[in-house]
């Protein structure tokens, strides 16, 4: 898709040629886990170490192991005849579940050992070694710690040291910086989120999009712009042969930026009962007429990870006049009708008739449609028309039209709604790519004019349509200039369970400018109000398998059967190019209490080979320091 205007040949090699390295911040505070988790807050009462009872590193378990641990040090003692010192032992034993404890005992660092004691301040370290060093063999089995604790409390002292003295106990207590919203998501001195990333997938080519099949499975699909769709499991292999393979028929080149290809998938509600699914590519007819198809397929009777290839019924077939603006999003809403959105068909300005393409309800380009394919009309067509669509009675438009007006929608969601009050739930969220001026977030309502090409964002861009009396446009709920990116890529509202911070924000990017950024919904007013989003530096994101750098090009956002958020970008955007990845957002300064997101998983039955998931990122990363 990649461009929404042309650009000379050298600007785009030189643009694309660079990989984007997130700039780090400067260093900050962060809570961490020993497990190199974010913390918690427990779902249950602690008993022993009540202090972090409201948000800490130990769930009720690890609360018990600790506990048990201590009392058998207690006999230990009193058999032996020595003082108790019973408070600073279970303080000490306690900053496992410190929500730095991580920092306390020094695990940052995954290519060197964690401690077996904290991290303690001088102070309090040479106070616990006149009163308590004889239980430090019932702490540790280090010798050295034992036999400095005998002996020499100096350097005993200065092996429990930490470099960082905020993060030694019990300074970590009382350090304002760390206590201070301790368990929010995190901003700089901009308050741009941080957030981190893992990677999910990689050596991919011009990855489009990625969904899952909503049967329990949690398989996840990823289509590349060529025509190949692949299974990749829970445990991130992924399956040898390809789900589907339509490369013989899309039409894609090597050109950088080719919009051309195959650029939407949707799995029907039933998909589990029915195995159907929807797919939406370009093709070319004789060489030269060229159009977007929306066909019906099936999966395969005897292989649940392969789509049967003689299945295929044609739904709908629209001519596109230009290569560019191709649209391509499909997806089911919750009322189980097939929302298309389709792009204005080209070139620029929509210079397609009087008013172009997208301002016309009687052509399908510009458009999102909506059809019921559970249904078939009398005049033969493979889909009916839902009897709740707008325009039924309108003999000047398409009965498949839901809503118009808009450009080149690229990547649209469906709002799953907040788990709790299920507010939200419904809702369409689409960016619109922008002319040469803004870029827009819409939502989609039936029958909604979203203004193009009166409109680009808030802004008139045809003067005279503008001013029409009749226009009676729906405003974006969120629109930025080409100062910030050129190119939007629309997201979702994080509904998952695993970054509870981030709930109700509608998370989305700049495919041009690799921007990532996201709203925050004021409810009483129901407007949006812009969120930066950025990566943690390079401290909080160092533990293993977290990333704080991307690719440049944001391809497209999405979402796992749990409601996860990742998003596809790639360090060069042509289709024939093995460097998309996929990455997965996590916050580092909070997660759900460990078992909290526990999802049920049907299991999957796999007849071919599978891929092992080998991670690259970090690799690559550090090769480019090296190099630089």
């Amino acid at each position: 898709r990649m461009y929404c205007y042309t650009r000379p040949l050298p600007e785009l090699l030189l643009i694309v040629s660079v990989m984007l390295l997130v700039t780090v911040q400067p260093a900050s505070a962060h809570p961490q886990c020993l497990d190199f988790e974010p913390p918690f807050k427990p779902q249950w009462h602690l008993e022993f170490c009540v202090e972090y009872e409201q948000f800490g590193c130990c769930d009720q378990q690890t609360d018990n192991t600790i506990a048990e641990r201590y009392w058998d040090i207690i006999d230990q003692l009193e058999v032996a005849g020595y003082d108790l010192c019973a408070d600073m032992l279970k303080d000490i034993m306690c900053q496992e579940c410190s929500p730095y404890a991580a920092h306390l005992y020094d695990a940052e660092d995954p290519y060197t050992p964690v401690r077996e004691l904290p991290g303690l301040c001088s102070g309090y370290c040479y106070e616990f070694h006149g009163k308590c060093r004889h239980v430090v063999k019932y702490l540790t089995e280090n010798k050295l710690l034992q036999d400095t604790s005998e002996r020499d409390v100096s350097t005993f002292c200065s092996l429990l040291d930490l470099s960082d003295q905020d993060y030694c106990y019990p300074n970590v207590l009382k350090t304002s910086v760390l206590n201070n919203k301790l368990g929010k998501v995190a901003e700089d001195t901009t308050g741009c989120l941080k957030l981190c990333l893992t990677e999910v997938a990689n050596n991919l080519r011009n990855p489009v999009l990625m969904l899952h099949s909503g049967d329990d499975t949690h398989r996840m699909f990823i289509a590349e712009q060529l025509g190949f769709v692949w299974v990749y499991l829970r445990d991130g292999s992924r399956l040898e042969q390809p789900f589907l393979d339509l490369s013989g028929e899309v039409i894609t080149t090597a050109w950088l930026g080719d919009e051309r290809g195959f650029l939407g998938m949707a799995f029907h509600p039933k998909y589990r009962v029915n195995g159907r699914f929807f797919i939406y590519y370009s093709i070319q007819v004789n060489s030269k007429l060229e159009k977007v198809r929306i066909s019906e397929m099936k999966v395969s009777a005897y292989d649940m990870n392969t789509a049967d290839p003689s299945s295929e019924r044609v739904i709908l077939e629209i001519e596109e006049p230009a290569a560019n603006h191709n649209g391509g999003q499909l997806l089911f809403g919750l009322d189980g009708y097939l929302y298309i959105f389709t792009g204005d068909g080209g070139k620029a300005g929509d210079p397609f008739g009087k008013y172009g393409n997208a301002q016309n309800k009687s052509a399908l380009l510009g458009k999102v449609l909506r059809i019921d394919v559970d249904g078939s009309d009398s005049g033969g067509k493979p889909y009916s028309i839902p009897p709740d669509n707008p325009f039924p009675d309108d003999p000047g438009a398409r009965p498949e039209v839901y809503a118009y007006g808009v450009r080149n929608m690229w990547r649209c969601s469906v709002d799953r709604g907040d788990q709790v009050s299920g507010h939200g739930r419904g809702r369409i969220f689409c960016g619109d790519v922008g002319q040469n001026r803004y870029e827009e977030v819409d939502i989609i309502v039936k029958g909604g004019n979203y203004g193009w090409r009166a409109k680009e964002g808030f802004e008139c861009y045809d003067v005279k349509l503008c001013y029409n009396s009749s226009l009676n446009d729906i405003l974006p709920i969120f629109a930025y200039s080409h100062h910030v990116g050129k190119s939007v890529t629309g997201g979702y509202v994080y509904r998952g369970c695993e970054s509870p911070n981030l709930n109700g924000l509608y998370i989305f990017g700049d495919f041009m400018s690799g921007r990532i950024m996201a709203l925050e919904e004021e409810k009483s007013t129901e407007s949006w109000k812009e969120r930066s989003v950025c990566m943690g530096d390079k401290k909080t994101c160092s533990f293993p398998g977290l990333i704080n750098q991307y690719h440049k090009f944001i391809i497209s956002f999405a979402e796992d059967e749990a409601g996860e958020l990742y998003f596809l970008a790639t360090s060069y955007p042509g289709a024939m190019s093995p460097h998309g990845t996929v990455f997965k957002f996590m916050d580092p300064s909070r997660r759900a209490p460990p078992g909290k997101c526990k999802q049920k998983q049907l299991p999957v039955k796999v007849r071919g080979k599978k891929v092992p998931f080998v991670p690259r990122e970090r690799k690559l990363l550090q090769l480019t320091f090296i190099l630089l």
